[in-house]
């Protein structure tokens, strides 16, 4: 029997690791590190009706972690949004990388109407009967005052397209918020609403964006928060 020779082999085809089609931005989004605790009766100061407080110093840990695992990576551009704990949280990065960090309002925290100001923690934390309407319903309107579903969809998904047309081929890291988070990735997934709410601080999910075409990619890793054993 005469053995095939190199020429006559049949055609192998292996698999193939992920590539982002060409011309995507490769969005890392990240979730800022922990704040400081709310305490009752002491609301947070406010920056255009957001609670804007600083990062804790876990939360200052935590940025240093998360900013020495990105700095491993090819990062060509660094958002933040207007409240200062998602700066801090970049700030490492953009020290390491000479980066100057853009804002983007579109990616600011879900406004939280009533309960602002650090009063949304103390409501989650008592289970508090709207809470509980939140979470069943899957929209942040039921809290008095609060941004609406569709409002926050727009706002995320126009920053996103903004970002995308600004960094073809690039990759950007986004220091965000968690409400973003979430809505990004069930736009992206085409989910239900809180399909992916409760993303980590300091946590990096990914989108990839290629057009009208949105890729989850990754979401809630924390693997630079733990220590080894």
């Amino acid at each position: 029997m005469t053995e095939k020779t190199d020429l006559e082999q049949p055609a192998a085809f292996h698999q193939r690791p992920f590539q982002p089609p060409p011309g995507a931005m490769d969005l890392l989004l990240i979730r800022h590190g922990q704040s400081e605790a709310y305490v009752d009766g002491s609301p947070f100061a406010l920056v255009d009706g957001h609670g804007d407080p600083p990062l804790s110093g876990l939360g200052m840990e935590q940025a240093r972690r998360v900013c020495s695992r990105l700095a491993r990576a090819r990062i060509d551009a660094i958002y933040v949004t207007p409240l200062r704990r998602t700066a801090q949280t970049a700030a490492p990065l953009a020290q390491v990388l000479g980066l100057q960090p853009e804002v983007e309002p579109g990616l600011r925290e879900v406004y939280l109407g009533a309960w602002e100001g650090g009063e949304f923690r103390k409501r989650v934390a008592e289970n508090h009967p709207i809470s509980q309407r939140m979470h069943a319903e899957q929209r942040w309107d039921v809290i008095p005052g609060a941004e609406s579903s569709d409002a926050l969809a727009g706002r995320v998904r126009d920053a996103i397209v903004r970002l995308a047309a600004t960094h073809p081929g690039e990759r950007v890291a986004a220091f965000t918020h968690s409400g973003v988070i979430g809505q990004a990735l069930a736009l992206a997934a085409g989910s239900r609403p809180f399909a992916f709410i409760g993303a980590e601080n300091a946590s990096i999910s990914r989108v990839v964006i290629s057009g009208d075409q949105w890729i989850v990619r990754g979401f809630n890793d924390t693997a630079h928060l733990v220590d080894p054993a």
